[in-house]
């Protein structure tokens, strides 16, 4: 077995011999979670409860993925504006290029502009089912570089796109998967949020990385408390991210074992993001799953609290 090492605590996180880590405020910490629209009924009250749940956190924003797991685009539409009817919370909709041409992206673009919806996360897009490479549309923008810039054609929007601290799976190189940041922080994107990782070395690297090639944008560490590992395993395989050995070892024996997997990932989670902030990051984007318990247990621990009226 090999020798497990967890992320190191903040070093502002003092502790006695006799005495438990306290969670120090985080008054500068900005927080967003990601979710993705219900197939059915059920999945559809999960939604809404955890959105109930995450909301009095009073996130700098929530983001919905655009036709996740197969499901029509327009349930993306409908929860996003759904979302941007909560007086205390700021909807962001994910676009894509993939399967549609420049016209119906603009047509999607500007029925959220004139719904109230200000902020755009700007992807490329995963290939559709069956179809192993990325073909863009052939009257469609190609790239995530080109959809920002036709975003900032049609309005103001705030955008987001996506970083890849340990590069894409088909970027030529981590120097061109960079110069391709790059090209959608000057298209107009004002944020970048990264890949799913579970290394914060990676992160820093990376980190340092963008500022020497003049990235001067808010890269957001994207963070996925990690309750299945099998799953999370195949995940982290799709998206070229970095399983360490370390966390294979702390949920070895535990398949059969789904409490203590969640006490085990809620333990991770917590001190992944606190080695974050400790490090520097000052904005936190969660992907929940559409489940609240331990997005919220570890924001907790990281001094993001509800306000007393809206917990």
């Amino acid at each position: 077995m090999s020798e497990i090492t967890l992320p190191a605590a903040p070093a502002s996180v003092t502790t006695e011999e006799t005495s438990l880590p306290v969670a120090t405020p985080a008054p500068a910490l900005s927080v967003s979670f990601e979710f993705f629209p219900p197939r059915t009924e059920t999945m559809q009250q999960s939604l809404w409860d955890c959105v109930t749940r995450l909301a009095p956190l009073a996130p700098a924003f929530v983001s919905v993925t655009y036709g996740a797991g197969g499901s029509p685009r327009e349930r993306t539409h409908e929860t996003v504006t759904r979302i941007a009817r909560e007086p205390d919370l700021q909807p962001a909709a994910h676009l894509t290029c993939v399967g549609a041409s420049r016209h119906e992206v603009d047509s999607v673009a500007e029925q959220y502009w004139q719904a109230g919806i200000r902020h755009i996360v700007a992807l490329r897009g995963d290939p559709p089912e069956g179809q192993g490479v990325y073909r863009p549309h052939p009257e469609g923008y190609p790239y995530a570089v080109d959809l920002v810039r036709g975003l900032k054609r049609i309005a103001d929007f705030e955008i987001s796109v996506a970083a890849y601290p340990e590069t894409h799976p088909e970027a030529a190189s981590p120097e061109a998967d960079l110069d391709n940041l790059k090209r959608k922080i000057d298209a107009g994107a004002s944020r970048a949020i990264t890949q799913v990782f579970f290394d914060v070395d990676l992160f820093f690297r990376f980190r340092d990385r963008a500022a020497r090639a003049g990235i001067a944008v808010p890269l957001v560490p994207g963070i996925l408390p990690v309750t299945n590992f099998a799953q999370a395993s195949a995940f982290a395989r799709k998206c070229g991210a970095a399983m360490p050995d370390w966390m294979a070892s702390l949920f070895d024996g535990l398949d059969g074992d789904p409490d203590t997997r969640r006490l085990v990932a809620a333990t991770v989670a917590a001190e992944q993001c606190r080695a974050l902030v400790a490090g520097g990051a000052e904005e936190l984007h969660f992907y929940t799953l559409n489940r609240a318990d331990l997005t919220y247990a570890i924001c907790h621990i990281l001094g993001v609290r509800a306000s007393r009226a809206g917990a």
